[in-house]
């Protein structure tokens, strides 16, 4: 007997899905069951492979149509006995014939009939739910190349269930090109109870199906995912353990279950393994497809030599299903059990649908905290590494990235050490929070600290900043030559690589703790806010100019504020005082209440520095709702960047005793023409150490002068000035000279021979100061040396 004689015998119909469009090929008895009117003519595709059952005594006939013909749908039949009318009526039986017998003798010679179906007819006859379960299926049997079997329900043009349908298929490749092909039976009517409880058991994967999702989405952290996972409770199963691998650099390494810490023994085997272990994670990482292991004698069967490590873990049966994601994979997941267990069809679909949701959630959240390792290391970066601080000033600072995206921006502060011994304290913002910007804020800061380390003052070092920014990519902002149109710059490449300028916002502080001055230069910065000692809060007005970058030749001028003991400074960007929505106006007064919250009631000053830079930045997180929140409500989230400084009271009064001790000082020039002035400026030192205790001391310091002042002359072009300072009680006096010129030339080490006639400056002062050094300044340079009275031996600083 035929195989085609027994399908015809046993109303059992063939259907062939085609993965790859979605169109399926049917006979006549599949379109009958599904519903679908059957119309003869020629299929239109040409690639329409043919639709036969290979087996012992199978014939496959297939003879041309006659002519073609359309069919709803844009379905398409093809047979030499196919007439006009052989469709089906649309009744609650239609495509089903008065009785078995009539039914096989209409679908006799029509065997070889088939029709292509687009994927919307076959949609419209099958439920939706049932659909769902159809692709989901069809993609498991791909995916794991097995024979898999559905149960549908085919319902008429109204959407009433008028049967059920059962599909068993399995996958084929043919010229290169995926089929699923198997057949399509009538399921016997079952009870209304059954139904119940097919329902209930379809529920209750759904629900799970959608539980599981929505809480795999909300996990923010890797290690959540992994506690999800291995925590679920699959209903039809009886879970024992569920672990998850991770692939990494060619090692498969056991990340789950998380909560066991430390590691229990009968997992240490595990723990880590090479893709090429002979292991069920293993082959599931190298073939992409699930495997199942049902019995403990298929895991020994399969992997006898890891058999002995598992077997006293005591687990009956395995499935280990790839973690997947746009054809990477990422690891595997082990769903073990206490017992024997037979992996029906909607079973696997069920642990491969959690297997992917898995592995969708350790993907985004490891490019979650991939994000946020990278953000934080690039901040840590630009940032300084080390707490600022400044002596005889108390010093707080802060920086908070924006809430969304990358957290990494244009805001910065630095704390600059200064040759002057004062310190520079920059806030600044630039325009966007992207990576873009952070690397112009790095770039920005370190060419502040370059003209700050050459000692420029506010005003030069802000000019000089701004000509730089401008110039990024433009020479000819550097060279001041014809600047080249944009749309030449278009031409020479493809683009304009300027429609993305910057501009950033930058308040500088040059700080001299001795007198307490604030020199501020502003480049289009907010204002900086002082509190004075009774608490009441002021916006201090300073003179500035347009931000960085917009215009070269941009002036700065400066502005000097004095700092009392009791009051503090805040500067902060533009993002602590509009955040929430805020005005300027109403931003500043929500900063002034929570000062008002972190003051001591006695003094009006804050009684921790450091706590109120944290209140500040709690102020910034917390919702602003009612009152509190700011009138531009759909203001988005900014950085945030803020410095506070008030002067140390004791440091002060400790200064102002050591500057009333300064008993002399004198300054004195020696002009290139005049180098006999050299002679008089030693004896005017020698004058001002009159009563100096040691006189080995006062011949060493007229003798370092003298080669300091004899330097400038004939190594650079300008004069030299001199500064000599003695301050302190006698006995323990402290001197201090000081002699600067405009070259840039900074002097070196040199190594004399033994007639050489120079050379020996800079090995004499070492031997002769207690400290010396050489500072840049914006115009040249300064050289000083320091000597403590009756301390012959180096004291270096």
């Amino acid at each position: 007997m035929h195989t085609e004689d027994v399908l015809k015998a046993t109303r059992i119909g063939l259907w062939r899905w085609d993965s790859a469009t979605g169109a399926s090929t049917v006979d006549v008895v599949t379109a009958q069951l599904l519903g679908v009117p059957f119309r003869r003519g020629r299929a239109d595709d040409e690639g329409e492979r043919p639709l036969t059952v290979a087996g012992p005594g199978s014939q496959t006939p297939r003879e041309p149509a006659d002519g073609p013909g359309d069919g709803p749908g844009g379905a398409t039949g093809s047979g030499p006995d196919a007439g006009p009318d052989s469709g089906i009526g649309s009744g609650p039986d239609s495509g089903i014939g008065s009785g078995p017998d009539s039914d096989a003798a209409s679908d006799a010679g029509r065997r070889d009939e088939t029709m292509t179906l687009a994927e919307p007819s076959i949609r419209s006859r099958i439920h939706f739910s049932d659909y769902v379960e159809l692709t989901t299926t069809a993609t498991l049997a791909l995916s794991e190349w097995t024979l898999v079997e559905v149960e549908l329900r085919i319902v008429d043009e109204d959407g009433d269930v008028v049967r059920r349908v059962r599909a068993r298929m399995i996958p084929v490749e043919e010229e290169g090109a995926l089929s699923l092909i198997g057949t399509v039976a009538k399921v016997p009517e079952t009870s209304a109870e059954e139904e119940r409880s097919e329902d209930s058991q379809l529920q209750s994967r759904e629900a799970f199906l959608l539980h599981t999702g929505r809480t795999l989405a909300e996990a923010r952290t890797t290690a959540e995912v992994l506690r999800i996972g291995s925590s679920l409770v699959i209903p039809g199963f009886r879970t024992r353990a569920l672990s998850v691998w991770s692939l990494e650099r060619g090692r498969l390494i056991l990340v789950g279950p998380v909560a066991q810490r430390p590691v229990p023994q009968h997992l240490l085997p595990f723990m880590e393994m090479s893709v090429e272990a002979d292991h069920p994670a293993a082959v599931v990482v190298r073939t992409g497809r699930p495997f199942y292991l049902p019995a403990p004698e298929d895991y020994q069967r399969e992997f006898p030599a890891a058999w002995p490590q598992v077997e006293p873990i005591g687990n009956k049966g395995w499935a280990f299903l790839p973690l997947t994601i746009s054809k990477r994979t990422l690891g595997a997941w082990m769903v073990a059990f206490p017992e024997p267990v037979e992996f029906t069809p909607e079973g696997r679909a069920l642990l491969t649908n959690v297997a992917r949701m898995v592995a969708q959630a350790i993907s985004r959240t490891s490019m979650h905290e991939m994000e946020l390792q990278l953000s934080s290391g690039l901040q840590r970066t630009l940032r300084p590494t080390r707490k600022p601080g400044i002596e005889g000033m108390e010093l707080a600072a802060r920086y908070m990235p924006s809430g969304g995206g990358l957290e990494v921006g244009g805001d910065w502060y630095d704390v600059i050490p200064l040759p002057s011994g004062r310190t520079a304290l920059v806030i600044g913002d630039v325009q966007g929070h992207d990576v873009r910007a952070a690397g112009i804020m790095a770039q920005l800061r370190i060419v502040l600290r370059a003209y700050a380390a050459e000692g420029h003052r506010p005003d030069a070092v802000l000019a000089r900043a701004s000509r730089y920014l401008a110039g990024i990519g433009r020479p000819e902002v550097m060279t001041g030559g014809a600047e080249e149109q944009p749309q030449q710059r278009r031409e020479a490449y493809g683009r304009d690589p300027f429609e993305d300028d910057r501009f950033a916002t930058c308040l500088y502080m040059e700080a001299d703790p001795v007198a307490g001055t604030l020199d501020i230069a502003r480049a289009g910065h907010p204002d900086p806010a002082i509190w004075l000692a009774d608490g009441t809060m002021l916006i201090r007005a300073t003179a500035g100019g347009l931000p960085l970058g917009i215009e070269p030749d941009t002036e700065y001028p400066m502005t000097r504020l004095v700092l009392e003991p009791g009051e503090t400074l805040l500067a902060c960007t533009d993002g602590l005082i509009e955040v929430g929505g805020h005005t300027l106006d109403t931003g500043w007064r929500r900063i002034q209440a929570v000062f008002r919250e972190q003051s001591d009631a006695g003094t009006g000053t804050p009684q921790d520095l450091e706590k109120f830079a944290d209140a500040l930045v709690r102020s910034a997180l917390i919702p602003l709702s009612g009152e509190a929140a700011g009138p531009l409500a759909d203001r988005r989230e900014d950085d945030i960047a803020l410095l506070l400084i008030t002067p140390d009271p004791a440091y002060a009064v400790e200064r102002a005793a050591a500057a009333a001790g300064v008993s002399r000082r004198t300054t004195f020039s020696v002009a290139q023409a005049e180098p006999d002035r050299i002679g008089e400026a030693r004896h005017q030192l020698q004058g001002m150490l009159f009563d100096w205790e040691s006189k080995d001391q006062i011949d060493g310091a007229v003798l370092m002068l003298s080669e300091m002042l004899t330097n400038v002359l004939v190594h650079t072009e300008g004069d030299a000035v001199m500064v000599a300072e003695c301050s302190g009680t006698r006995g323990q006096r402290l001197l201090r000279v000081e002699v600067s010129d405009t070259s840039d030339a900074l002097p070196h080490r040199r190594t004399p021979g033994e007639l050489a006639s120079s050379g020996r400056g800079l090995m004499m002062m070492e031997m002769l100061a207690g400290s010396w050094g050489v500072d840049p300044r914006g115009e040249g340079k300064s050289i000083w040396f320091e000597m403590r009275e009756n301390v012959s031996a180096p004291a270096w600083a």
